[in-house]
């Protein structure tokens, strides 16, 4: 049965962020809400965590799951960015969109894309999600919220509990969650692809390309 926690909005409780970073340092899967809409999250090394979100959401390899990071020091850990790629990402972050990049080192193999060996990038602009990842100290390993089936991700924290209570470890509740999830961006090939237009703005996508 998953632990349900409510947190506030604006001013997490440090208790409740403390105990959701404990299960997620425990191999625990969370669901847990964003600036674009809720998401499933674990830490960066559970293998057994990607294999239960790969469960929830019937997912093949070819999915690209996204290590959302705290901030752009953080996320330059993990993808390589050259200038130009670095100047547009760098104007939209916080925010929601998530970007395809070149995965370095720190990206285990498990995550990557079987061919194109790229992964998911994004910095979110959310409180309670932000003091999650201060917190952890790294990336959280995450897949949008989108159970199958369903046309647009689950929003409310109490009928995700219903829904996933014995599929994952918590729920975070922090009230109304966004609808859309994010703009997707794909860096990894000579000219930028949207893949995905979401919660975030594509025009200075568009420009770029």
């Amino acid at each position: 049965m998953a632990k349900y926690f409510d947190v506030h909005p604006e001013n997490p409780q440090r208790r409740a962020i403390g105990q959701v970073v404990g299960l997620i340092r425990d191999d625990g899967l969370i669901a847990y809400p964003t600036d674009s809409c809720y998401a499933l999250g674990a830490r960066l090394g559970n293998a057994g965590g990607i294999e239960r979100i790969r469960a929830i959401r019937q997912l093949d390899e070819k999915h690209h799951f996204t290590l959302v990071c705290r901030d752009f020091a953080q996320l330059g850990q993990f993808v390589y960015i050259n200038n130009a790629v670095f100047r547009a990402i760098k104007a939209s972050t916080p925010g929601s969109y998530t970007f395809i990049l070149p995965a370095t080192k720190e990206v285990p193999r498990r995550l990557l894309h079987p061919k194109k060996k790229t992964v998911g990038v994004r910095i979110p602009d959310h409180v309670v999600t932000q003091a999650i990842l201060a917190e952890l100290g790294e990336p959280l390993l995450s897949s949008t919220l989108l159970l199958p089936g369903y046309s647009e991700p689950l929003t409310q924290g109490w009928e995700i509990k219903e829904e996933l209570d014995h599929a994952v470890d918590a729920v975070i509740d922090s009230g109304e969650c966004g609808t859309e999830p994010t703009t997707v961006i794909d860096f990894s090939g000579d000219e930028p692809e949207i893949v995905r237009r979401g919660a975030g703005d594509t025009s200075r996508f568009e420009a770029v390309a």
